[in-house]
């Protein structure tokens, strides 16, 4: 089984939703006053869609074997 750890760089990100939009799993909560925050880290598959979308590189996904 493989544990996911999602690791956001607030600073790079520019709010722009699009980890929110394609998530499969909706771990994402995105609003345009608050921003990005993580609301289901534990549901997450890590299929790396949201890396791989994110126009800034502001997000990272970290495997872990359990």
């Amino acid at each position: 089984m493989i544990i996911a750890k999602i690791i956001v760089n607030y600073k790079l990100c520019k709010k722009c939703g699009i980890c929110a939009a394609f998530c499969p799993k909706k771990i994402y909560s995105f609003n345009e006053l608050e921003g990005l925050k993580v609301v289901k880290e534990k549901e997450c598959t890590a299929c790396d869609k949201c890396v791989l979308l994110c126009p800034d590189f502001a997000i990272t996904v970290i495997r872990e074997k359990i």
